[in-house]
């Protein structure tokens, strides 16, 4: 297999194959590793995306130098940095000084590119310099199969983490997992080296391999890459934003990224051209829920969106590939794509955020793809000779009159709730219109753009018009007024983050999840009665401030708040609960659990944790370690509150294997007000050292049940190890919500 009088195609196969699903099983598990440093924001993700994009970029602007030089140079310089590289192994964090509030949008991806990037960098280079390496053989053939290959790793890579991994090894075990790997590869790349020792020199290009591309061919080049990387990360964000937060969907818009590569560049040219020819009537179907953002119903958005990435994805990387050089070109053309992927991480990533307030990226980059398709020859009636111009001229009136009727019609029935029917129709019949256009691409455009607006655009559009909105690295938060109800509400994503009176005389009650009802409520309402002398309580997640509502004259106060944006909505009077009910509450800004730590032990007496971000969940303060800096800056009588309201996941038996752990004792309030009332339904665990302070806060409302905690998970969240998948309530995602 690796002697040099054949191609050894399995050899590089395994090569790229093992390199690759190294290079996407270290991106999920260096983010797991930073998980108490960073949090879980969906930022957070797209920043590590944009990072190893930026890795990838340089990884492949070596391989393109390297393949320049004499192929036994390549080989010995290529295999003597990885050998230098172990010297980083295991992989691990380095140690980096926590962020300044505000600079998380740099600080992530510095301390991402100092803890992986030697390796990441050299095994990104592996795939494009292996396949150069094939392609030396005469026998070898056309290598851009094997990037179909490099692409499968990944996607295997990526699910192997979450599925296999995360669940059961902890993290120490899946750095030196990942170690062996690399070792692994390594000599892998040694046998591929020895298998091309004798074939000369990948220096000697020809003069056409020498000659310039053309500045309009690597422009497209680079686009066709931008806009798919920019799509998978604004269809990931617009999807936990605004359409359905659901735990680990983000490894689906990178995963159909992924085996969008595989089917584009495959040998089999018949998938590729099927998919291309459907991705219009997807892009004019789909394509219009772009705008939407105001939460959706069920799982069929979100299939929907998956499905549109999908057909997107294929057809611009399958034109891609349509416009690929001769092999010679090989790895200069990997290069731009790079480049775009990257132009499209950091557009998406960094500039999009600072731009906008909300994710408008999202349908700029759906009719930019639209803008890129491939045109199908079956709908190209517009160039057919057999046809006279004014016919032509003819059938565009009627077509763009009908685009504009049913458009009219399209934003009038979406405004009504029974009328689903004739929505669906509508959309339909405007799809059938724009796909009679698409000879004339920018009225097919202007199609979409119609579809986008109708159905939802214009709600979306106001918003951002009037100011409702307010967008962060840590998500968007909109506030909005009901006069009717004197109420204001503030949602982040899809997920009410808390609510506020508008009448005076009302200000400082608290709403929502900490209605009377509420455990937390009972303790903060009760804390002179629980702790006579001066209570000083703490609350882990500012939101509205409402629980601030229960501060009492001569008690202590302390907030914890990661976002700047959310403290501001409070200190410029959109919510008034901090000002008008503790304005000597102290505002402690930055990650809750590093500033819990820094603190004097024993400095509450009442701590409350209610930090979830939309529906995801903070792992790192939830785990073992975490509840230890807790339980440290809670007085030895001291009350720990935790919500765990949760649509998609059960927490209580994690929780309940911490307090069984740490030998605490727990008991659990489930709050279910009247449904006309202005307060939410939550559940709220209230733990302490001591059991007699929980029969205590229990007497505080008898005829408010407390109840015992369920039976504790088998093994227990810790910073090394914890994995929310066998905790998912995946019968939720199937009813509305």
């Amino acid at each position: 297999m690796t002697t040099t009088a054949g191609p050894s195609r399995r050899l590089f196969v395994a090569t790229i194959l093992t390199g690759s699903f190294l290079l996407f099983l270290i991106q999920p598990m260096v983010a797991r590793m930073a998980l108490p440093r960073l949090g879980g924001a969906p930022n957070v993700w797209n920043s590590a995306m944009l990072v190893y994009q930026a890795l990838l970029l340089a990884g492949y602007w070596y391989a393109h130098r390297l393949s320049r030089l004499p192929q036994k140079r390549q080989a010995r310089l290529h295999l003597i940095l990885f050998a230098v590289a172990l010297v980083t192994l295991p992989v691990g964090l380095v140690d980096l000084h926590s962020p300044t509030p505000g600079s998380e949008v740099l600080w992530v991806p510095a301390l991402l590119a100092l803890s992986i990037g030697p390796v990441f960098f050299l095994v990104s280079a592996q795939a494009p310099l292996m396949q150069r390496w094939y392609a030396l053989h005469s026998g070898a053939g056309e290598p851009w199969a094997l990037y179909a290959a490099s692409n499968l790793g990944s996607f295997a890579g990526l699910v192997a983490y979450p599925l296999l991994l995360e669940p059961y090894l902890p993290i120490r075990a899946q750095a030196w997992g990942w170690s062996a790997g690399y070792l692994l590869l390594l000599g892998l790349i040694a046998l591929c080296a020895r298998a091309r020792s004798g074939l000369g020199t990948a220096g000697e290009a020809t003069p056409a391999a020498e000659a310039p591309v053309p500045g309009r061919r690597l422009a497209m080049w680079i686009a066709l890459a931008a806009v798919p990387s920019g799509l998978m990360l604004s269809t990931t964000t617009h999807l936990t934003t605004d359409i359905f937060a659901m735990p680990l969907l983000w490894v689906i818009p990178l995963g159909i990224y992924l085996l969008s590569f595989v089917i584009a560049f495959a040998d089999w040219r018949g998938p590729a051209r099927v998919i291309s020819a459907l991705a219009w009537l997807a892009i004019l179907s789909i394509g219009g829920l772009a705008m939407v953002s105001q939460g959706s119903h069920g799982l069929l958005p979100v299939i929907s969106s998956v499905a549109l990435l999908f057909f997107v994805c294929v057809a611009l990387h399958a034109r891609l590939y349509d416009l690929r050089p001769d092999s010679a070109r090989q790895t200069g053309f990997y290069l731009a794509m790079s480049v775009g992927g990257v132009l499209g991480g950091l557009f998406t990533a960094l500039i999009a955020p600072l731009l906008f307030d909300w994710v408008w990226e999202h349908p700029l980059l759906v009719l930019a793809a639209a803008a890129l398709l491939p045109r199908p020859a079956m709908l190209d009636w517009g160039s057919r000779e057999d046809l006279s111009t004014p016919l032509k001229f003819v059938a565009l009136g009627a077509l763009v009159f009908a685009a504009g009727a049913l458009a009219r019609f399209l934003y009038e029935f979406n405004q009504q709730e029974d009328a689903a029917a004739i929505t669906w129709s509508l959309t339909a019949g405007l799809t059938l219109v724009g796909l009679a256009l698409v000879s004339w691409r920018g009225l097919a455009l202007a199609v979409l753009g119609l579809a986008m607006v109708t159905q939802g655009g214009l709600q979306t559009i106001e918003d951002s018009r009037i100011g409702v909105r307010t967008r962060s690295y840590f998500g968007i938060y909109t506030v909005r007024d009901f006069p009717d109800q004197k109420l204001r509400t503030l949602a982040h994503g899809t997920t009410l983050h808390g609510q506020q009176s508008t009448d005076p005389a009302l200000s400082c009650l608290p709403m929502s999840y900490y209605g009377p009802g509420s455990g937390v409520a009972i303790g903060f309402a009760n804390a002179d009665r629980l702790v006579p002398y001066r209570p000083r309580l703490a609350v882990v997640g500012l939101g509205t401030g409402s629980l601030t509502g229960y501060a009492r004259p001569g008690q202590a106060w302390t907030v914890f708040e990661i976002d700047q944006a959310v403290l501001d909505l409070s200190r410029n009077g959109r919510f008034t609960y901090l000002s008008a009910c503790a304005p000597a509450a102290q505002v402690v800004l930055g990650d809750a659990r590093i500033n819990l730590a820094r603190i004097r032990h024993g400095s509450f007496d009442l701590l409350a944790i209610d930090a979830f971000s939309s529906d995801s969940i903070p792992l790192h303060l939830l785990t073992d370690e975490a509840f230890g800096v807790y339980f440290d800056s809670l007085a030895p009588q001291g009350i720990l509150f935790v919500h765990i309201s949760n649509r998609y996941i059960e927490l209580e038996p994690a929780l309940a294997a911490l307090v069984k752990r740490r030998r605490l004792h727990a008991l659990v309030r489930e709050d279910s007000p009247p449904q006309e009332s202005p307060f939410t339904g939550s559940t709220w665990v209230a733990i302490s050292r001591d059991p007699a302070r929980l029969d205590e806060l229990a007497r505080l409302a008898p005829a408010m049940p407390w109840r015992k905690p369920v039976a504790p998970a088998a093994s227990v969240w810790s910073d090394d190890h914890a994995s929310i998948l066998p905790y998912v309530t995946w019968a939720n995602f199937l009813g509305k919500y």
